[in-house]
C-alpha cells in the first residue's frame, strides 16, 4: 500500500543495554521492509546487549553514538522497551532531549512496553492518549496522559503499545503514522509542557 511507503525516510531507534530484543528487532524489520533506513542510536558505542524475557540475549550493533545524533537528521523515532533500557536512558539528559526534539519538530514517535518512560521524562504526554506496560500507568497519568489498556494507542503521530504480543498491531500503526510524516499534535504536546514549565 502507498501509505506504507517509507522509502527515503530515516528512523532513529534509541536504545541501550537491556533493551527488550524483540521490541527492537521486529519493529526494525517491519520498518526496513517498508523501505525505511533504520539507525540504532545509543549512548554506548560499539554494541548494546539485548534482553530476552528473563535473560541476556544477542548483541546489537550501534550505528550512531547519541553524542553524534540530531533529531533534525531523522524523520521518526522508535523507542523499544525492556525495563533496564528506558530506565538508563531517562537518566541521560542527552537522550531525553533527543526524544523531546522529535516532538518539538512534530515528527512521529512510536514507543512500546516500558519505552514510554522516556516520554514521561521528556514531558510530552500531557493530554495525549497512550498505553504501555501496565506498571507505567500511574507514571503516565501523573505526567498528564490519558492511559488506556489496548494493544495499540494512536494519537496524532504518537503510537504506543503494551508488550511484545502487541507488536503486529504496533508495527502496522507505526508504519502508517511514520508514512504520514509530521503531526501538529506532536508540536502541541511539546508546547503545552513548555507552557506548564513556564508557569511553574
Amino acid at each position: 500500500m502507498a501509505t506504507n511507503n517509507l522509502y527515503g525516510k530515516r528512523v532513529a531507534i534509541l536504545a541501550t543495554d537491556g533493551v527488550e530484543q524483540v521490541e527492537l528487532t521486529e519493529p526494525r524489520k517491519a520498518l526496513d521492509q517498508a523501505g525505511a533506513k533504520t539507525v540504532v542510536v545509543s549512548p554506548k558505542s560499539g554494541k548494546i546487549k539485548g534482553w530476552q524475557h528473563d535473560h541476556w540475549g544477542d548483541e546489537i550493533p550501534v550505528d550512531l553514538p547519541l553524542e553524534s545524533a540530531t533529531a533534525e537528521t531523522f524523520d521518526a523515532l522508535l523507542l523499544p522497551g525492556g525495563v533496564m533500557n528506558p530506565d538508563h536512558l531517562r537518566q541521560n539528559k542527552q537522550a531525553v532531549q533527543f526524544v523531546r526534539r522529535f516532538f518539538e519538530a512534530g515528527k512521529p514517535v512510536a514507543a512500546i512496553c516500558h519505552g514510554p518512560w522516556l516520554l514521561v521524562e521528556a514531558d510530552v504526554v500531557r493530554g495525549r492518549t497512550v498505553t504501555s506496560w501496565p506498571s507505567l500507568e500511574t507514571d503516565l497519568r501523573n505526567a498528564g496522559a490519558e492511559w488506556v489498556d489496548r494493544e495499540v494507542a494512536t494519537d496524532e503521530g504518537l503510537v504506543t503499545s503494551r508488550k511484545p504480543d502487541d507488536i503486529p498491531a504496533f508495527n502496522k500503526k507505526m508504519i502508517e503514522e511514520f508514512a504520514e510524516g509530521t503531526h501538529q499534535g506532536q508540536r502541541d504536546a511539546a508546547r503545552a509542557s513548555a507552557r506548564t514549565e513556564a508557569r511553574a
